[in-house]
């Protein structure tokens, strides 16, 4: 059968808990068997890998990236195809590709475009839509003249060439229309962010009682946490079943406000990249949709006017960071890169945990949380 592999000895972390000398058994792209001790010599014969000790967790979930190793998703199929190879081998398995803000006829191609490799490729989860319906005044890296409040003629036609695959839309909800906005998306079955928005406290509850699910990178490109004005960040906190994303490259959030966030909504943080092309590639200058951007020292910036324009980490860097920085439990920070985000766009009953049914994705990781080996499909990678 295709990928059959078996991985031994391993400190097998899924679930939130870690086994030692535990094993995983991939078949026909799926995991068929788990275990621990020497009971994996009981199991058909199979290519094995010795783990040797080391820390192995499903693979990795993006749900926020639009790009990396050169190359920018909003340039179409090659490009997704190098900027996914450059993810895989830092142990991100499935991604749901990004777009930046553009007009919406450009963002239905697109969106077509990505439906048909979703079909096709199993690293690819969907498509995120991160504008155009977002607030001028939290722009970030997105182009001010093509933001606008949604239409549901532009809601229909998304949804339309999506056909099914529009996983995840950022929108501010306090712009008019907003609401019904995220209503329409999420009874269409997307899971509706919160994000680049002036939303207060308030009207991030009513979004959140609306159905929108995420907090698109918390903490920016929105209001801050007050003592007398909570913001969106506390609304989402507050509300069960809302998960918020977190950019944990050291440059988008304080490693304290990461430890803190965690502490805050146990079980519901997803670390994503929010990668742009620079993602494993030489400092210099890139273009983010149409927005020139400015890497210098591994941080990019708009090239007028100094604003974040997404970051180049890799996730293997953003799961490092929160346990050896932050101080996150390993079996936390492995759920915040697997399992949560993969519930959070609906995929948390076969992405994202080392369990029989779930995808055959995995990681292998030194003591230093760097990448050894992954298997995507139950496939080595590297």
């Amino acid at each position: 059968m295709s990928g059959d592999h078996l991985i031994h000895s391993a400190r097998l972390v899924d679930g939130g808990t870690v086994v030692d000398d535990g094993w995983v058994r991939f078949a026909n792209r799926a995991v068929v068997a788990v275990g621990s001790g020497p009971s994996w010599r009981s199991e058909p014969t199979v290519p094995t890998t010795d783990a040797g000790g080391a820390w192995l967790t499903p693979g990795f979930v993006d749900i926020h990236v639009h790009g990396g190793g050169g190359a920018s998703f909003d340039e179409g199929a090659e490009a997704i195809g190098r900027a996914l190879d450059l993810h895989r081998r830092h142990g991100t398995t499935r991604s749901v590709i990004s777009l930046v803000t553009a007009a919406v006829p450009d963002l239905a191609g697109r969106v077509r475009e990505i439906a048909g490799l979703t079909r096709s490729d199993p690293r690819i989860l969907g498509s995120h839509l991160e504008g155009p319906f977002l607030d001028v005044g939290h722009k970030g890296a997105h182009d001010p003249t093509l933001l606008h409040a949604a239409t549901r003629a532009e809601i229909d036609a998304l949804m339309d060439a999506a056909d099914g695959t529009l996983r995840h839309i950022t929108l501010a909800p306090e712009l008019p229309g907003g609401m019904d906005a995220v209503r329409a998306f999420s009874e269409a079955g997307v899971a509706v962010a919160v994000g680049h928005t002036a939303a207060d406290y308030e009207q991030a509850l009513a979004a959140f009682d609306a159905g929108a699910r995420i907090l698109t990178h918390a903490f920016n490109a929105m209001p801050g946490v007050h003592h007398r004005a909570p913001g969106p960040v506390a609304a989402a906190t507050r509300t069960p079943g809302v998960t918020l994303e977190i950019v944990n490259d050291g440059v988008h959030v304080h490693p304290e406000v990461v430890r803190m966030t965690f502490a805050s909504a146990p079980g519901r943080i997803a670390l994503v990249t929010d990668a742009m092309a620079a993602a494993g590639s030489a400092d210099g200058d890139y273009l983010l949709g149409s927005l020139e951007v400015e890497v210098r020292d591994g941080v990019a910036r708009l090239a007028g006017g100094g604003s974040i324009a997404g970051s180049t980490l890799t996730l293997d860097d953003a799961l490092r960071r929160a346990v050896l920085e932050v101080g996150i439990p390993v079996p936390e920070a492995v759920r915040a890169l697997t399992e949560t985000p993969a519930a959070a766009i609906g995929r948390g009953a076969d992405v994202g945990r080392l369990a029989p049914g779930y995808a055959a994705d995995a990681v292998l990781l030194d003591d230093d949380f760097r990448v050894r080996q992954v298997w995507s499909d139950g496939s080595p990678v590297l």
